[in-house]
């Protein structure tokens, strides 16, 4: 017999059925309890990172050093110029002309009395020869009338010439000497004149500036080379009229060329009797030997003055304190507590804060970390690497 169109046909059997969905199932299972196995672990490390202790009660991290014990003396720093022993400037000082040579040039060594320049002096020169030449025949005719004064003399002694006449010989011979003095002084002007043709050194030195060349016209008081003698350098400088005792004459002196970086030391050898009106400060010296010319001049140099007696101190990093005029706050660990500190500072060398004795060596101040502290903070310390101190005392990085 047909089936009908209409009819569905037998339903299979549970056995029968296809095997992909249970391997469907068993996925989603396995899914599920592995995602309930990573949200327990998540949990359980999340619990572990929280701290069930109070923040007060954990001790602050910081980093500390041990106070070192050290030696301070009080010391100035002033700022000055190092100058030669002496120099000038070399140029005419009577005559007004052209520049016929100038025969150095800065750095050129020259010795007292040699020819640094020349001037055009062929007017000078014609005028001191004419002057001369006067000088001469006035010199004659005044010996011509002063002989004539002594035949009138020794006439009217005898009679035979008047007084009127002799003292009219006398008069005229005491003129004409007169006119031979004032043609001299002529000559010795005219003289100087032709010596300013030729200007020379005027001591052993350097040629420090070159300020003309050949051709330029120049003045009395133009100066057209500068020679300079720096065998003795001369560092100079003004302090406070405060710090008149402490620069006293025979101080010694450290002292930095800047130039060269060169350390020299020496005495103060002159100080001046008194203050500027104006500026209120007081000037000294300190002679500095330079025979090798290492030094070189009208350049800057830094004078350090240690003064009055050597106090004991301790020594802490500038970072380990902070600093409102000459008090200083720190924080000293005691035991595992850090303890704020307000002690004096008795000065500041390379980088280092010089603090008074009581503080004493050994202490354990807080370097990183103390602006978190307050007093009576718990803290956990790591030392530093200590302070180094040489032999004299003074503090060094």
């Amino acid at each position: 017999m047909n089936e009908s169109p209409n009819e569905l046909p037998e339903m299979l059997p549970e056995t029968d059925r296809p095997r992909g969905n249970r391997r469907r199932h068993l996925v989603i299972l396995a899914g599920a309890v592995a995602l309930v196995l990573v949200g327990a672990l998540l949990m359980a490390r999340a619990e572990a990172k929280v701290n069930h202790v109070a923040l007060d009660a954990t001790p602050k991290p910081v980093s500390f050093v041990e106070t070192t014990a050290a030696t301070f003396r009080a010391h100035k720093v002033y700022v000055g110029s190092l100058r030669p022993w002496v120099s000038a400037d070399v140029g005419p000082q009577f005559l007004a002309s052209y520049v016929d040579t100038v025969l150095v040039r800065p750095g050129a060594t020259v010795h007292r009395g040699d020819v640094l320049a020349s001037l055009d002096c062929r007017n000078a020169s014609t005028l001191s020869h004419a002057a001369e030449l006067t000088a001469r025949s006035v010199d004659a005719r005044q010996k011509a009338i002063a002989d004539e004064a002594n035949r009138t003399t020794r006439l009217q002694e005898g009679g035979f010439a008047s007084v009127n006449e002799t003292e009219q010989a006398q008069a005229q011979s005491a003129s004409t000497m007169a006119q031979l003095e004032a043609q001299k002084a002529q000559l010795a002007h005219s003289s100087l004149e032709v010596g300013d043709c030729l200007l020379r050194a005027p001591f052993d030195g350097e040629v420090g500036d070159r300020y003309v060349d050949p051709g330029a016209f120049v003045r009395p008081g133009t100066a057209l080379v500068s020679v300079v003698d720096r065998t003795t350098a001369r560092f100079v400088a003004d302090v406070p009229e405060n710090d008149f005792a402490v620069v006293a004459p025979g101080t010694q002196v450290a002292i930095r060329a800047d130039a060269v970086g060169l350390d020299v030391a020496g005495p103060i050898a002159r100080r001046a009797p008194h203050a500027d009106p104006e500026t209120r400060t007081v000037h000294f010296e300190v002679d500095l030997p330079n025979k090798d010319l290492a030094i070189p001049v009208d350049t800057t140099g830094e004078a350090h003055i240690a003064y009055g007696a050597s106090v004991p101190v301790v020594a802490i990093p500038s970072y380990g304190a902070t600093v409102r005029g000459t008090k200083a706050t720190i924080y000293v660990i005691d035991g595992e507590v850090a303890r704020a500190r307000t002690v004096n500072v008795i000065g500041e060398e390379g980088g280092r804060l010089l603090l008074e004795a009581s503080l004493g060596a050994g202490a354990k101040v807080v370097t990183a970390g103390r602006t978190l502290l307050v007093d009576g903070d718990r803290v956990a310390g790591k030392l530093e690497a200590p302070i180094a101190v040489t032999p004299a005392g003074s503090v060094t990085p």
